[in-house]
C-alpha cells in the first residue's frame, strides 16, 4: 500500500500526520508527502513563488519528520500551482493507493461557497481520499 499525504501549507494540523503514521504502522504502507505552493502565475500574487514555497516546504518538512518520530519513513516533495491538480497528478505518479488529507476548518457556509481541497479532491480523484477531521 502507498499513501499520498497531502500537507497543508501555514496549517498546524498533526493528527493529519498521525493519523497516517497509524495507518502505515497497520498496513505495512509507504508514504509520500506533498505540499503546494497554491501560487498558479506568480504575477497574480500577492508576494513571490519563494514565500509560498518557503510555506510548502515546511509543511511537507515538518511532516516527514512527525512520521520519521512515529517510526515511519516518508519523502517530502513541494510542488507548485493549484493544489486540487498537482495533488492528483502527484499522486497518480506515485500510484497511490489512497490520498489523506485533512478537513477544512473554515465553517461549513465559508467552505461551500469558497470551496476546499477535501471536497474537490473527493469530487475529482479517481482514488480513493481518506479526510482526517480535527479530534
Amino acid at each position: 500500500m502507498h499513501i499520498v499525504l497531502a500537507a497543508k501549507p501555514d496549517a498546524d494540523q498533526p493528527w493529519i500526520i498521525d493519523a497516517v503514521a497509524r495507518l502505515a504502522k497497520q498496513t505495512g504502507a509507504t508514504v509520500a508527502v506533498v505540499a503546494v505552493d497554491q501560487v498558479e502565475l506568480e504575477r497574480f500574487s500577492a508576494a513571490p513563488r519563494s514565500v509560498f514555497v518557503q510555506g510548502a516546504r515546511e509543511a511537507a518538512d515538518t511532516a516527514v519528520r512527525r512520521l520519521a518520530d512515529a517510526g515511519v519513513a516518508a519523502q517530502a516533495t513541494v510542488l507548485s500551482g493549484r493544489p486540487i491538480e498537482r495533488i492528483i497528478e502527484f499522486a497518480a505518479q506515485e500510484q497511490a493507493d489512497v490520498i489523506v488529507v485533512g478537513a477544512s476548518t473554515r465553517p461549513a457556509v465559508t467552505e461551500r461557497l469558497l470551496g476546499s481541497v477535501p471536497l474537490q479532491l473527493i469530487e475529482k480523484s479517481a482514488r480513493p481520499v481518506l479526510v482526517v477531521t480535527q479530534p
